[in-house]
């Protein structure tokens, strides 16, 4: 079992100092990874409900509202440290520009020395998306659409991709990434989302549910998979949670390779989180 550090670039960490203790704590102690989540606003007033909390409501005071920019915070990260994987945890693709995007990531690849896992999920903050002026219906076409192009900007010299959201003649994209490909790890608890990581994703990470309720997300995957020819054991299954050793042994079970947790600062990263490590490497 391998575990990562989500929600890294929050709160304090959002200043240099504290985010360069964080990330080469991290990895000082054993982290496999270490991710940045993504809002680009908060809007004051929504009625869309958060689907990771029973009140369904974000953030429960304005100091959770300060995270960094993901893609900045990890480019951060990445001068600071020399080994932990860089993730983001999830970016709102929908709402990017997928060649500027490809650029971005490209340069953070190369950058970190192929570090970079692409975390994405097609966003659930209706009102958000209505100030950025992004269409909030058919998001989850539009990502899968925004997949298969970042594919095509990071292996094609001459990259041209013609599709109902992302339409382009032959451009040069560069720099390449050091990954090919990069890794593309799908999050969300729906089955659109299992769909999505059985069709197109390297991993298929749902957040923190009921043993019973992963398996049936994971074999929806795998089935997803399969239909589409491709070889379920490829795709690995993530999740996030606590780390009793009970819950931990139930996901190795389900065929879970890693886990994130939530982040800490400081030194409570090497105390406790150390020591996980250390208590679970055989998980």
């Amino acid at each position: 079992m391998r575990f990562g550090l989500i929600s890294a670039n929050l709160m304090g960490n959002v200043d240099g100092a504290a985010a360069r203790e964080t990330a080469q704590t991290a990895e000082e102690v054993g982290f496999d990874s270490l991710w940045a989540i993504e809002h680009v606003v908060v809007p004051k007033s929504y009625h869309s409900t958060y689907p990771y909390d029973d009140g369904g409501r974000l953030f429960k005071g304005a100091s959770q509202l300060d995270h960094s920019d993901p893609l900045i915070w990890l480019a951060y990260a990445a001068a600071v440290t020399s080994r932990i994987r860089l993730a983001t945890g999830i970016l709102i693709l929908p709402q990017r520009n997928p060649l500027i995007l490809a650029k971005e990531i490209a340069s953070l690849d190369r950058l970190c020395g192929g570090r970079f896992d692409f975390g994405i999920g097609v966003g659930w903050l209706r009102e958000e998306f209505d100030a950025l002026g992004v269409p909030f219906d058919r998001r989850g076409a539009r990502t899968d659409e925004y997949i298969a192009a970042l594919r095509v900007l990071w292996t094609e010299e001459e990259a041209e991709f013609h599709g109902e959201f992302v339409d382009f003649d032959p451009v040069y994209s560069q720099p390449k990434p050091i990954q090919q490909p990069v890794p593309i790890l799908v999050g969300g608890h729906s089955d659109r989302a299992a769909r999505r990581a059985g069709e197109l994703g390297d991993v298929f990470f749902p957040a923190e549910r009921p043993a019973e309720v992963l398996a049936d997300l994971f074999d929806s995957a795998r089935r997803y998979a399969e239909a589409a020819g491709r070889d379920p054991a490829e795709i690995e299954m993530w999740t996030t949670g606590g780390t009793d050793r009970a819950h931990l042994d139930e996901l190795v079970e389900l065929g879970v390779s890693q886990v994130m947790v939530p982040g800490r600062r400081p030194p409570q990263l090497g105390e406790t989180y150390g020591q996980i490590l250390a208590d679970y490497a055989d998980a």
